[in-house]
């Protein structure tokens, strides 16, 4: 097969995992704390092609190599409710799954039928020792400080776990809101949280679908110089054969 169409191949390729990447952007623009995610591509020149010198022109394919989250913050939208905690800055709560911690930027909690401070998935919020926070059907009153600390009526009961990772990378989707990581997280000394607001998404809607479309119509092109390079092919070997 042509280099061309092999070069025309792999740009459809990472144009189609762009999209995939667009498309859960979008998909995620009312999900609390989501952070938006961009495509890495580089050019890979092919194994034994020579530099483009002396009149040898080497072939470049394309290759996305990972994706990175922007991670800006996102609107704070106040809300009143003294259960919802929205972070400015670093930091990710931490959350008990079955499969393990998660992180997540969402600070949409509630309680569940034990008293439990959950996440919106039913998860419990961890506390600063792990454990989690549990409030009496007597509290009424609720206050979460700057640093996390919980109180009530009764005093405090505990303190929200907020971590931070060396690098933001380690971060890995987990879930609609949730990411995993292969890395020790550390407890953050100093984080910065709001009752009563929730952190939005920081996706750019009209940004994303003109970034949807610029992909769309470039795959297009790529299709279309693919049509253009066999047609040109299948015609040179009717002319050879004859």
């Amino acid at each position: 097969m042509e280099n061309s169409i092999l070069v025309a191949l792999s740009l459809q390729n990472v144009l189609q995992r762009n999209l995939d990447v667009v498309a859960n952007n979008v998909a995620n623009v009312n999900t609390g704390g989501f952070k938006a995610e961009r495509l890495i591509v580089v050019d890979q020149p092919q194994v034994g092609t020579r530099p483009a010198v002396d009149g040898w022109v080497s072939t470049s394919f394309v290759r996305d190599i990972t994706s990175v989250r922007d991670n800006t913050d996102g609107r704070i939208d106040v809300t009143d409710n003294p259960l919802d905690l929205a972070l400015r800055g670093r930091g990710q709560f931490v959350v008990t799954t079955p499969d393990g911690d998660r992180y997540t930027r969402n600070g949409h909690f509630r309680l569940d039928e034990t008293g439990q401070m959950v996440s919106e998935d039913g998860y419990p919020v961890q506390g600063a020792n792990g454990a989690p926070l549990v409030f009496d059907v007597t509290d009424t009153t609720v206050t979460v400080a700057r640093d996390g600390t919980v109180s009530t009526e009764r005093g405090i009961i505990g303190k929200i776990r907020i971590v931070e990772f060396p690098a933001e990378s380690a971060l890995l989707p987990a879930g609609q809101d949730n990411s995993s990581s292969l890395d020790l997280p550390y407890d953050l000394p100093d984080p910065e949280l709001i009752q009563g607001a929730i952190e939005k998404s920081n996706v750019e809607p009209i940004t994303e679908m003109e970034r949807m479309i610029s992909t769309h119509r470039a795959y297009d092109r790529a299709r279309q110089m693919i049509d253009r390079e066999d047609d040109r092919i299948r015609k040179m070997l009717v002319v050879f054969v004859e």
